[in-house]
Protein backbone atom coordinates (compact mmCIF):
# COMPACT_ATOMS: atom_id res chain seq x y z
CA UNK A 1 0.00 0.00 0.00
CA UNK A 2 1.22 3.51 -0.80
CA UNK A 3 2.25 5.76 2.07
CA UNK A 4 -0.37 8.35 1.06
CA UNK A 5 -3.13 5.77 1.51
CA UNK A 6 -1.68 4.62 4.83
CA UNK A 7 -1.63 8.16 6.23
CA UNK A 8 -5.10 8.90 4.86
CA UNK A 9 -6.57 5.80 6.52
CA UNK A 10 -4.83 6.64 9.80
CA UNK A 11 -6.17 10.21 9.67
CA UNK A 12 -9.73 8.92 9.24
CA UNK A 13 -9.30 6.84 12.40
CA UNK A 14 -7.80 9.81 14.25
CA UNK A 15 -10.72 12.12 13.42
CA UNK A 16 -13.20 9.40 14.39
CA UNK A 17 -11.45 8.73 17.72
CA UNK A 18 -10.84 12.39 18.65
CA UNK A 19 -13.98 14.10 17.38
CA UNK A 20 -16.51 11.34 16.80
CA UNK A 21 -17.12 12.09 13.11
CA UNK A 22 -16.55 10.35 9.82
CA UNK A 23 -14.12 12.37 7.72
CA UNK A 24 -15.59 13.45 4.40
CA UNK A 25 -14.04 11.77 1.33
CA UNK A 26 -10.90 13.55 0.17
CA UNK A 27 -10.37 15.55 3.36
CA UNK A 28 -7.69 13.24 4.73
CA UNK A 29 -5.58 12.89 1.57
CA UNK A 30 -2.08 14.19 2.42
CA UNK A 31 -0.02 16.49 0.22
CA UNK A 32 3.68 16.54 -0.40
CA UNK A 33 5.35 18.77 2.19
CA UNK A 34 6.84 21.98 0.83
CA UNK A 35 10.61 21.89 0.69
CA UNK A 36 11.04 24.78 3.14
CA UNK A 37 9.43 22.74 5.92
CA UNK A 38 10.50 19.54 7.63
CA UNK A 39 8.43 16.53 6.66
CA UNK A 40 7.40 14.21 3.85
CA UNK A 41 3.62 14.55 3.81
CA UNK A 42 1.29 17.31 5.01
CA UNK A 43 -2.25 16.91 6.31
CA UNK A 44 -4.54 19.96 6.15
CA UNK A 45 -6.74 20.12 9.29
CA UNK A 46 -9.06 23.01 8.42
CA UNK A 47 -11.96 20.65 7.43
CA UNK A 48 -12.01 19.30 11.02
CA UNK A 49 -12.16 22.59 12.95
CA UNK A 50 -15.95 22.59 13.14
CA UNK A 51 -15.87 19.20 14.87
CA UNK A 52 -12.86 19.90 17.10
CA UNK A 53 -14.05 23.36 18.23
CA UNK A 54 -10.40 24.32 18.57
CA UNK A 55 -7.85 26.51 16.80
CA UNK A 56 -6.06 25.09 13.76
CA UNK A 57 -2.77 24.70 15.65
CA UNK A 58 -4.43 22.79 18.52
CA UNK A 59 -6.36 20.53 16.17
CA UNK A 60 -3.23 19.71 14.17
CA UNK A 61 -1.35 19.01 17.40
CA UNK A 62 -3.99 16.55 18.61
CA UNK A 63 -4.15 14.68 15.30
CA UNK A 64 -0.35 14.59 15.12
CA UNK A 65 -0.07 13.09 18.60
CA UNK A 66 -2.66 10.44 17.74
CA UNK A 67 -0.83 9.47 14.54
CA UNK A 68 2.51 9.34 16.33
CA UNK A 69 1.07 6.97 18.94
CA UNK A 70 -0.97 4.75 16.61
CA UNK A 71 0.69 4.73 13.18
CA UNK A 72 4.20 3.13 12.98
CA UNK A 73 4.92 4.87 9.67
CA UNK A 74 4.97 8.29 11.40
CA UNK A 75 8.30 9.10 13.05
CA UNK A 76 7.60 12.72 14.10
CA UNK A 77 5.54 15.77 13.20
CA UNK A 78 5.46 19.55 13.35
CA UNK A 79 2.62 22.05 13.09
CA UNK A 80 2.54 25.21 10.97
CA UNK A 81 -0.82 26.85 11.68
CA UNK A 82 -3.42 24.51 10.16
CA UNK A 83 -0.89 22.27 8.44
CA UNK A 84 0.33 19.05 10.04
CA UNK A 85 3.72 18.07 8.58
CA UNK A 86 4.53 14.40 9.03
CA UNK A 87 7.98 12.81 8.92
CA UNK A 88 7.83 9.23 7.66
CA UNK A 89 9.90 6.68 9.58
CA UNK A 90 13.02 5.34 7.79
CA UNK A 91 11.88 1.81 8.66
CA UNK A 92 8.84 2.29 6.42
CA UNK A 93 11.00 3.19 3.41
CA UNK A 94 13.22 0.19 4.15
CA UNK A 95 10.23 -2.14 4.22
CA UNK A 96 8.95 -0.67 0.97
CA UNK A 97 12.29 -1.28 -0.75
CA UNK A 98 12.28 -4.90 0.42
CA UNK A 99 8.73 -5.29 -0.86
CA UNK A 100 9.69 -3.88 -4.26
CA UNK A 101 12.69 -6.19 -4.43
CA UNK A 102 10.61 -9.26 -3.62
CA UNK A 103 7.89 -8.51 -6.19
CA UNK A 104 9.24 -9.23 -9.66
CA UNK A 105 6.47 -7.32 -11.47
CA UNK A 106 6.17 -4.42 -9.03
CA UNK A 107 4.52 -1.37 -10.58
CA UNK A 108 3.58 -3.07 -13.84
CA UNK A 109 0.12 -3.77 -15.23
CA UNK A 110 -0.64 -6.71 -17.48
CA UNK A 111 -2.39 -5.80 -20.69
CA UNK A 112 -6.01 -6.86 -20.92
CA UNK A 113 -7.56 -8.16 -24.12
CA UNK A 114 -9.22 -4.78 -24.72
CA UNK A 115 -6.20 -2.69 -23.72
CA UNK A 116 -5.03 0.04 -26.15
CA UNK A 117 -2.89 -1.29 -28.98
CA UNK A 118 0.27 0.75 -29.54
CA UNK A 119 2.81 0.32 -32.33
CA UNK A 120 6.35 1.56 -31.78
CA UNK A 121 8.43 1.76 -34.95
CA UNK A 122 12.20 1.93 -34.53
CA UNK A 123 14.78 2.51 -35.65
CA UNK A 124 14.22 1.98 -39.38
CA UNK A 125 17.70 3.18 -40.39
CA UNK A 126 18.46 4.94 -43.62
CA UNK A 127 19.19 2.11 -46.06
CA UNK A 128 21.63 4.41 -47.80
CA UNK A 129 24.16 4.46 -44.95
CA UNK A 130 25.93 2.02 -42.66
CA UNK A 131 24.82 1.53 -39.08
CA UNK A 132 26.52 3.62 -36.38
CA UNK A 133 26.22 4.52 -32.69
CA UNK A 134 23.24 6.76 -33.39
CA UNK A 135 21.26 3.68 -34.43
CA UNK A 136 22.26 1.93 -31.20
CA UNK A 137 20.89 4.92 -29.31
CA UNK A 138 17.61 4.89 -31.25
CA UNK A 139 17.24 1.13 -30.78
CA UNK A 140 17.69 1.49 -27.02
CA UNK A 141 15.23 4.38 -26.88
CA UNK A 142 12.65 2.55 -28.98
CA UNK A 143 12.94 -0.64 -26.95
CA UNK A 144 12.77 1.25 -23.64
CA UNK A 145 9.69 3.19 -24.73
CA UNK A 146 8.02 -0.06 -25.80
CA UNK A 147 8.71 -1.65 -22.41
CA UNK A 148 7.40 1.41 -20.54
CA UNK A 149 4.18 1.34 -22.56
CA UNK A 150 3.85 -2.40 -21.96
CA UNK A 151 4.40 -1.95 -18.20
CA UNK A 152 1.54 0.55 -18.17
CA UNK A 153 -0.94 -1.99 -19.47
CA UNK A 154 -0.80 -1.40 -23.22
CA UNK A 155 -0.61 -4.03 -25.92
CA UNK A 156 2.61 -3.16 -27.73
CA UNK A 157 3.81 -4.12 -31.19
CA UNK A 158 7.43 -3.35 -32.07
CA UNK A 159 8.28 -2.94 -35.71
CA UNK A 160 11.19 -1.93 -37.89
CA UNK A 161 10.90 -0.98 -41.54
CA UNK A 162 13.43 -3.07 -43.44
CA UNK A 163 14.41 -2.16 -47.01
CA UNK A 164 12.29 0.99 -46.99
CA UNK A 165 14.38 2.57 -49.70
CA UNK A 166 11.89 5.15 -50.81
CA UNK A 167 11.50 6.70 -54.25
CA UNK A 168 14.79 8.59 -53.98
CA UNK A 169 16.82 5.38 -53.70
CA UNK A 170 14.81 3.75 -56.51
CA UNK A 171 15.58 6.72 -58.75
CA UNK A 172 19.27 6.44 -57.88
CA UNK A 173 19.27 2.73 -58.69
CA UNK A 174 17.57 3.37 -62.01
CA UNK A 175 20.10 6.07 -62.88
CA UNK A 176 22.97 3.73 -62.01
CA UNK A 177 21.48 0.94 -64.13
CA UNK A 178 21.08 3.18 -67.16
CA UNK A 179 24.20 5.34 -66.95
CA UNK A 180 26.42 4.01 -64.17
CA UNK A 181 28.66 1.81 -66.34
CA UNK A 182 29.46 -0.34 -63.32
CA UNK A 183 30.90 2.46 -61.21
CA UNK A 184 31.25 1.65 -57.49
CA UNK A 185 32.23 3.76 -54.48
CA UNK A 186 35.67 2.17 -54.62
CA UNK A 187 36.14 2.99 -58.29
CA UNK A 188 34.84 6.52 -57.85
CA UNK A 189 36.74 7.10 -54.63
CA UNK A 190 33.57 8.24 -52.85
CA UNK A 191 31.41 7.18 -49.94
CA UNK A 192 28.49 5.02 -51.01
CA UNK A 193 25.82 7.43 -49.82
CA UNK A 194 27.54 10.29 -51.66
CA UNK A 195 27.63 8.35 -54.90
CA UNK A 196 23.98 7.40 -54.53
CA UNK A 197 23.21 11.08 -54.06
CA UNK A 198 25.11 11.87 -57.25
CA UNK A 199 22.99 9.49 -59.28
CA UNK A 200 19.85 10.88 -57.70
CA UNK A 201 20.88 14.36 -58.90
CA UNK A 202 21.52 12.92 -62.37
CA UNK A 203 18.04 11.37 -62.47
CA UNK A 204 16.35 14.51 -61.21
CA UNK A 205 18.24 16.67 -63.70
CA UNK A 206 17.08 14.58 -66.65
CA UNK A 207 13.53 14.50 -65.32
CA UNK A 208 13.51 18.29 -65.03
CA UNK A 209 14.71 18.63 -68.62
CA UNK A 210 11.95 16.28 -69.76
CA UNK A 211 9.30 18.29 -67.97
CA UNK A 212 10.58 21.56 -69.44
CA UNK A 213 10.78 20.41 -73.05
CA UNK A 214 7.94 17.90 -73.06
CA UNK A 215 10.21 15.42 -74.80
CA UNK A 216 10.12 11.79 -73.76
CA UNK A 217 13.56 11.01 -75.12
CA UNK A 218 16.82 12.58 -74.09
CA UNK A 219 20.39 11.92 -74.93
CA UNK A 220 22.07 11.68 -71.52
CA UNK A 221 25.40 12.45 -73.15
CA UNK A 222 24.37 16.10 -73.25
CA UNK A 223 25.07 16.20 -69.54
CA UNK A 224 28.53 14.70 -69.97
CA UNK A 225 30.35 17.19 -67.78
CA UNK A 226 27.80 17.06 -64.94
CA UNK A 227 27.56 13.26 -65.02
CA UNK A 228 31.30 12.89 -64.95
CA UNK A 229 31.54 15.23 -61.99
CA UNK A 230 28.80 13.38 -60.12
CA UNK A 231 29.62 9.78 -60.85
CA UNK A 232 33.39 10.19 -60.88
CA UNK A 233 33.89 7.95 -63.91
CA UNK A 234 34.53 9.81 -67.21
CA UNK A 235 34.52 6.54 -69.12
CA UNK A 236 30.92 5.70 -68.23
CA UNK A 237 29.71 9.01 -69.62
CA UNK A 238 30.81 8.15 -73.11
CA UNK A 239 29.03 4.81 -72.94
CA UNK A 240 25.89 5.72 -71.01
CA UNK A 241 23.86 5.68 -74.19
CA UNK A 242 25.01 2.11 -74.79
CA UNK A 243 23.39 -1.13 -73.83
CA UNK A 244 20.75 0.41 -71.57
CA UNK A 245 19.56 2.72 -74.36
CA UNK A 246 19.34 -0.17 -76.79
CA UNK A 247 16.36 -1.50 -74.91
CA UNK A 248 17.93 -4.34 -72.90
CA UNK A 249 16.43 -3.89 -69.47
CA UNK A 250 17.13 -7.36 -68.02
CA UNK A 251 19.58 -7.57 -65.13
CA UNK A 252 22.74 -9.53 -65.82
CA UNK A 253 25.12 -10.89 -63.20
CA UNK A 254 27.39 -7.86 -63.38
CA UNK A 255 24.49 -5.48 -62.85
CA UNK A 256 23.11 -7.47 -59.95
CA UNK A 257 26.51 -7.38 -58.30
CA UNK A 258 26.85 -3.73 -59.13
CA UNK A 259 23.62 -2.83 -57.38
CA UNK A 260 24.94 -4.43 -54.21
CA UNK A 261 26.81 -1.28 -53.24
CA UNK A 262 23.48 0.54 -53.30
CA UNK A 263 21.64 -2.18 -51.42
CA UNK A 264 24.41 -3.63 -49.25
CA UNK A 265 23.34 -1.81 -46.11
CA UNK A 266 19.75 -2.94 -46.59
CA UNK A 267 20.53 -6.62 -46.04
CA UNK A 268 22.80 -5.88 -43.10
CA UNK A 269 20.03 -3.88 -41.45
CA UNK A 270 17.66 -6.80 -41.72
CA UNK A 271 20.17 -9.13 -40.04
CA UNK A 272 21.22 -6.67 -37.40
CA UNK A 273 17.73 -5.73 -36.24
CA UNK A 274 16.08 -9.14 -36.10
Amino acid sequence: MKIEQIISDAAVKAVKALYGIEAAPGTTVPQKTKKEFEGNLTLVVFPFLKASHKAPEATAQEIGEYLLANEPAVASFNVIKGFLNLVIAPSFWSQMLHHIDEEADFGTHKAAADAPLVMVEYSSPNTNKPLHLGHVRNNLLGYSLSEILKANGNRVVKTNIVNDRGIHICKSMLAWQKWGDGVTPEKAGKKGDHLIGDFYVVRQTLQTRTERTGSQRHDPRRGRGRLAAHAGSPRHVAQMGGRRSRGSFGLGDDEQLGLCWIRRDVSSLGRGLR
